[in-house]
């Protein structure tokens, strides 16, 4: 693609870029949140967020908001090319994995810069009882050796995994009431993080929880579970991320993101080895 805008440069320390005419977000995160809010304070940049529409009520980024998919990786690429996108930010969740693998090939078909923001994974610390698994029909078959009463914190989708065990309880949290099979013995709570340690710690208590399954999401918002399972001695299974597209620029941050944003400008493509 040819950026016929000017070069790509540092407004002021408040603004992050200038020069890049369309930056396209695929988001839903809270990384994606704060990277449309930092670039859309900048008045020569055109900042649309996409969303999945899997929650009946997001939370809304700064800028333009698409809801709804595109049809697949030529789907994309066909907006990218009528909206004239310069950049594409995937800034997904890291288990919406059908995204990131749709957005390099549209990317790579378009010839525009991509670059994935890809939070840190979880770690261990001493004290907690992980149990890594690969899938949520792997987290089901490990339960009943671990615990009688679940605290399932994967969200609504995907439940269907644990409908067959009826020998045990669970506590389910989401942020939009589950659909479809779910476990026969079953509460759940409607929230949203950010959640804390203390409410952690009561939510433990108070349902008598033996066993935690959570999504490896490194989100900080979420990861007070974690600690709170470790106090308690509560085993814990982790579903590892699935695999993501390689050769695909890579940040941390908000502030790395926007160093890649500067050089894609410059340059016309994204660098590699970010």
């Amino acid at each position: 693609m040819t950026h016929d805008s000017p070069a790509l440069r540092a407004r002021t320390e408040g603004h992050a870029v200038s020069g890049l005419r369309h930056i396209l977000i695929l988001g839903g995160t809270t990384e994606a949140r704060q990277l449309a809010a930092e670039l859309a304070a900048d008045p020569a940049l055109r900042v649309t967020s996409s969303l999945a529409g899997r929650v009946a009520e997001p939370r809304l980024p700064a800028g333009q908001v698409r809801i709804g998919g595109f049809g697949g990786p030529e789907g994309l690429a066909k907006w990218l090319r009528e909206q004239q996108v310069d950049a594409l930010i995937d800034a997904t969740h890291p288990f919406a994995g059908t995204i990131s693998f749709n957005a390099a090939r549209a990317a790579a078909d378009v010839h525009v810069p991509l670059l994935a923001v890809r939070r840190p994974g979880w770690v261990p610390e001493p004290g907690d009882a992980w149990h890594d698994v690969a899938s949520l029909d792997e987290a089901a078959r490990a339960l009943p050796a671990l615990g009688e009463r679940v605290f399932l914190t994967t969200g609504r989708m995907g439940l269907g995994a644990f409908a067959h065990l009826d020998a045990l309880w669970f506590l389910v949290r989401s942020v939009d009431a589950p659909e479809g099979p779910v476990p026969p013995r079953m509460e759940v709570v409607l929230d949203r993080g950010p959640f804390t340690l203390d409410g952690e710690r009561e939510l433990l208590r108070r349902h008598r929880i033996d066993v935690l399954v959570t999504k490896d999401s490194g989100a900080a918002a979420t990861s007070a579970k974690l600690a709170a399972a470790r106090e308690a001695g509560v085993p814990v299974v982790v579903v590892r991320r699935p695999p993501v597209p390689e050769g695909v620029s890579v940040a941390s941050g908000v502030a790395e993101a926007v160093r890649w944003l500067r050089a894609a400008g410059r340059t016309g493509v994204g660098p590699s080895g970010d």
